[in-house]
């Protein structure tokens, strides 16, 4: 395969220019780009690019999901300026979504912005909030003219070259910049098409976000090694009718699709069995699942609702992966039933994998490492690595593995150039927790998201379960749980949505509810369970909930919050009079430095 994104996209558009490429659908609306269109197109962009700016120069790309971002991305990569893919701040809550887009700029350092006409005419209203925007350069795509498509000159790029920086949805307000090169790219590229088996005649269908990894990469970047035909829909479609999805599969005949586990989840509980009539999915080879832990239910749900109407189980097609990594780090085989593992556990939370004697855990694999890359299990803190069924961090070596964070050397020899106890290395160090078995790896969650209590190590997956099982009031997918440290001690805090409409009001019976299945399910009695309002859980862009934001929300009473209940936090015991879980916030925000012990501390105003 060609060594850049440059030479793929010009090997692409000359055999056939006139192939379908991308068709983007979005309402009743249909755009399609061609091969030789796009080639065009992001040649015409990258001339009028290179006249503002040198190589290497960060671009950032402020579009819509849509075929005006697709020409921007490619324009970008053409002109030899590293792209920043970005979202446009939301005019109704910029107070929430400008930040970030503002961090992003200032860490990227980036002078030009690629965004639409339309955008750029409502940029008055941003620069009013933030008015170091104003000095960057503005170019809106669509209203470039005609032609210049010849003035365009081939930049010098190589596969060290950064081609973009992948910035990573953290919560914090420093995001950190993933620096993917070409050769990093074209190697994952090569990934997905083995792993996937796709063919000139397959069909993607991708309503992921275009700037976040697995839409940007397994979608859009994914179809050009085959020049497969890829459609594109918008997030927003999916999110507020989840059928739209599968009903571009069924019109377009999709054989590649899928996402998170919640999307997969939200068909289920979203299209009722009288609007399944019509669907085809028959034609759906893979359906690929990550980006998320995956619950076998989740699975097992999905292929009972839609089985009659074509799809197969094997269809399903776990996998791993990260943005540090490309994208995809390991799968299964195509056309095998998603394996399934029976754990013990008590065990588990201990850090084994053993068959169960008690209460067990089902875990879905994520497949075995994909060519020309290795995993292995590691001991955090020692550097140890770990036999088959034993609990650890994972890590990854290979082409794949990006050179690091941009302009953050330390935490990148950290992070990227990690070598095991043995002297091994270097390896990414993915900061998932996981294990191995039969070559297969099982992912179980994120080290920073593990909750030790009283020596126990809960998984928030597992508690998030749980609680949303535990009334029918509650939005399934839109709950977190997290742990607070008080005097010492890691506390359990619950916040979840509440379903608007099963919701009456009753929140005594919500939340003795939610208290009634952590104990029986896991043993563990929450501290705080706060019940929220419906969409206003802190979630990704791709629409996975954000357990850091949550507490960092919690903490500063940030939660819009329905109802609080907390224990008293020295005894144990219910809080009384009117539950709040004020008085436990206050005290989980006082410094351990201070040397002042929670029984010394008065919560309430005087």
């Amino acid at each position: 395969m060609s060594g850049t994104l440059i030479d793929l996209l010009d090997e692409r558009s000359h055999p056939h220019p006139a192939s379908r490429l991308y068709t983007f659908l979005e309402d009743d609306a249909e755009v399609t780009l061609t091969r030789g269109e796009l080639a065009s197109s992001a040649h015409r962009i990258a001339a009028a690019l290179q006249s503002l700016a040198v190589k290497g120069e960060r671009a950032v790309l402020l579009y819509p999901p849509g075929a005006d971002y697709l020409r921007g991305f490619f324009g970008c990569v053409c002109s030899g300026l590293v792209a920043v893919p970005a979202y446009p701040p939301d005019p109704s809550r910029l107070e929430r979504t400008l930040p970030r887009l503002r961090a992003l700029i200032a860490d990227s350092g980036a002078t030009v912005v690629l965004t639409t006409s339309f955008i750029l005419s409502m940029a008055e209203v941003l620069f009013a909030d933030a008015p170091e925007l104003r000095a960057l350069k503005w170019v809106a795509t669509d209203a470039l003219e005609a032609g210049g498509a010849a003035a365009w000159k081939r930049p010098e790029v190589t596969a060290d070259t950064l081609a973009f920086l992948q910035y990573t949805s953290g919560s914090t307000g420093t995001p950190r910049g993933v620096m993917l090169s070409h050769g990093n790219l074209m190697h994952n590229l090569g990934a997905i098409r083995r792993a996937f088996q796709t063919r000139e005649d397959s069909v993607g269908v991708i309503w992921l976000p275009p700037y976040h990894d697995m839409g940007l990469i397994g979608g859009v970047l994914a179809s050009l090694p085959q020049g497969i035909h890829t459609v594109l829909m918008s997030p927003l479609s999916f999110l507020k009718r989840p059928r739209a999805w599968l009903e571009v599969l069924t019109r377009f005949g999709g054989t590649i699709s899928g996402g998170p586990n919640f999307a997969f989840d939200l068909c289920v509980r979203r299209i009722p069995p009288a609007e399944r009539e019509g669907l085809d999915l028959s034609r759906w080879e893979v359906a690929f699942c990550g980006a998320e832990p995956i619950r076998p239910d989740t699975l097992s749900r999905f292929t009972e609702a839609f089985g009659p109407y074509g799809f197969q189980r094997q269809a399903f097609y776990p996998c791993y992966g990260l943005a540090e990594g490309t994208l995809i780090v390991s799968g299964g085989a195509k056309e095998a039933v998603p394996i399934l593992r029976d754990v013990d556990a008590s065990a588990l939370e201990a850090g084994w994998a053993r068959a169960p004697a008690n209460t067990a855990r089902t875990l879905v694999s994520s497949g075995t490492t994909l060519p020309d890359q290795s995993l292995c299990i590691v001991a955090p803190d020692t550097g140890r690595v770990l036999p088959p069924g034993e609990v650890g961090e994972v890590w990854v070596r290979g082409p794949s593995v990006a050179r690091g964070y941009w302009r953050r050397e330390e935490e990148s020899a950290r992070v990227f150039q990690a070598r095991t106890a043995q002297g091994d290395g270097p390896y990414l160090r993915t900061g998932d927790l996981g294990f191995l078995d039969a070559g297969e790896l099982y992912v179980t969650g994120r080290e920073k998201d593990l909750l030790i209590v009283r020596g126990r190590n809960l998984y928030p997956q597992d508690l998030e379960t749980a609680v949303e099982e535990s009334h029918p009031a509650l939005r399934p997918g839109c709950g977190v749980a997290f742990g607070v440290e008080v005097d010492g001690e890691e506390h359990l805090v619950v916040v979840q949505e509440v379903d608007p409409r099963k919701w009456d009001g009753d929140a005594a019976s919500v939340l003795k509810a939610i208290r009634g299945r952590l104990a029986s399910v896991h043993e563990v009695r929450p501290h705080a369970v706060v019940l929220i309002e419906p969409g206003s859980l802190p979630k990704t862009s791709s629409g996975k909930v954000q357990r850091r934001a949550t507490r960092e929300a919690f903490l500063a009473g940030a939660l819009r919050e329905l109802h609080a209940w907390c224990t008293n936090a020295m005894n144990g015991k219910d809080a009384p009079g009117e539950p709040s879980a004020r008085e436990f916030r206050v005290l989980a925000r006082v410094p351990a430095r201070l040397g002042a012990r929670v029984e010394d501390l008065d919560a309430q105003p005087p």
